[in-house]
């Protein structure tokens, strides 16, 4: 079917109810002040999702009530400023915060992941008047923010008059966008270079924004990443990130540098800790499930009373416990050192170079690669461990597996292989692309 034949509702679909998570408005008034404060904020959020995580799956309701509680325990603003109510945590603490909420459910924290990187857009590729006017905007009101960015289709189509730029177009993949408050586009300047690419961050709730709600794929199903249609969505010049809306051209102090392109690792490192987030909530519902319904095998020779006593069970669990934790450590050097970078660069922008922005992307792209390896493996050999009987469909496990596979093909990992090769064998670090 091509994409301008995809059916388009007028009317969304059912929505999970905000009402149900109501009490965590007032339980979660008062926000955490500090690194480990938020990590049991997310930690709470987890334990809140997990509770039935697989009958809201199975039921795949627009996740209205979901973002409801990420807006409840203040994660929306873990990364905003202080002075407008926000967390002011640094990445490595969204990172971990990501994860946290991953192990509940992993749709959801996807949702937090991407509403994250794409609040702080401005905060990357805008001037610091843009940044600051979003981040008061999207603080203060509490707003979750989606996209419509993903560079794998066409790109939206921009003209432009002095007053405003006017988006049209179609987009297969919109995470997040139809239970957003704030979109972020994209596209290119009709006429113009094709390297001059402009973001803007609008309301989702306008006319131009028809969404198709078709998302109805095997993993992460409460996502909303399904299409929408862009028709003649506009902005001032003022909102085009990045722009000078005198000119009307890319401000080469914001632009024609590489600190915008930490965009790309930044959002690749969201990936690889909702993917880690799945794995080990994986590993902590089927090792609940051994302990409690496995049945020790009678026919291997060991004789066990318990499961939970048998070689190959601890064996097996062991091994993923340790390539978890591996894997843990090196998603948090990861988001480490985009501190450091973050820190040492951002109010300096001009002086981060190629190598060093390479050389971060190349750590980003090592937990890519061990966060999907790994998370795959967990996810599926968990069975082996549980039981025929952890098959069935109300348990639920499988749904860790389908949410991991579906978006680990987000983007090749084995083109992340190739990528760390050549950084190991020529030292060449990658060219900065919308998957780099």
């Amino acid at each position: 079917m091509a994409t301008s034949e995809l059916p388009v509702n007028s009317k969304a679909p059912a929505s999970s109810d905000p009402a149900v998570y109501q009490e965590y408005e007032s339980k979660w008034s008062t926000y955490p002040t500090d690194a480990e404060g938020w990590l049991q904020r997310a930690r709470d959020v987890a334990a809140v999702l997990a509770v039935d995580a697989a009958a809201r799956e199975k039921a795949n309701k627009s996740p209205r009530a979901e973002v409801a509680l990420l807006k409840h325990s203040g994660l929306l603003r873990l990364l905003g400023p202080k002075k407008y109510g926000g967390g002011e945590q640094p990445w490595s603490v969204a990172y971990k915060a990501i994860r946290e909420v991953a192990k509940g459910d992993g749709s959801i924290g996807m949702l937090l992941g991407y509403h994250l990187l794409w609040s702080r857009t401005a905060n990357i590729v805008g001037n610091d008047e843009q940044a600051d006017r979003l981040q008061k905007l999207i603080i203060e009101n509490n707003y979750y923010v989606g996209g419509a960015v993903n560079p794998r289709d066409s790109d939206l189509k921009i003209t432009y008059d002095d007053e405003k730029i006017t988006y049209n177009g179609f987009k297969n993949f919109t995470t997040g966008a139809a239970v957003s408050d704030l979109i972020v586009l994209e596209g290119a300047v009709d006429g113009r270079p094709p390297e001059e690419h402009i973001f803007a961050v609008v309301p989702t709730a306008q006319a131009g924004i028809v969404f198709s709600y078709n998302w109805d794929n095997i993993g992460l199903r409460l996502t909303e990443s399904g299409a929408a249609k862009i028709e003649n969505v506009s902005a001032p010049w003022a909102d085009a990130l990045g722009w000078d809306a005198t000119t009307k051209k890319p401000d080469p102090a914001v632009l024609g540098i590489q600190f915008p392109s930490l965009l790309l690792p930044s959002i690749q490192l969201v990936f690889s800790n909702f993917y880690l987030g799945i794995a080990l909530g994986a590993l902590e519902f089927a090792k609940k499930y051994t302990v409690a319904h496995t049945r020790p095998w009678p026919y291997g020779g060991e004789n066990r009373d318990s499961a939970t006593d048998e070689f190959h069970i601890l064996s097996t669990y062991g091994n993923f416990f340790a390539h978890l934790r591996a894997a843990e450590a090196l998603a948090d050097r990861a988001g480490a050192e985009g501190d450091r970078i973050f820190s040492a660069y951002g109010s300096n922008r001009a002086e981060l170079t190629a190598r060093e922005r390479g050389d971060w992307a190349e750590w980003v792209a090592s937990i890519k690669v061990v966060a999907t390896d790994t998370g795959l493996r967990v996810t599926s050999g968990v069975f082996e461990v549980t039981g025929a009987r952890a098959t069935a469909s109300k348990v639920g496990l499988d749904r860790f597996w389908r949410d991991l596979r579906t978006h680990t093909l987000h983007d090749p990992v084995a083109y992340k292989n190739r990528e760390l090769g050549r950084y190991l064998l020529l030292d060449q670090v990658p060219e900065p692309t919308w998957y780099t």
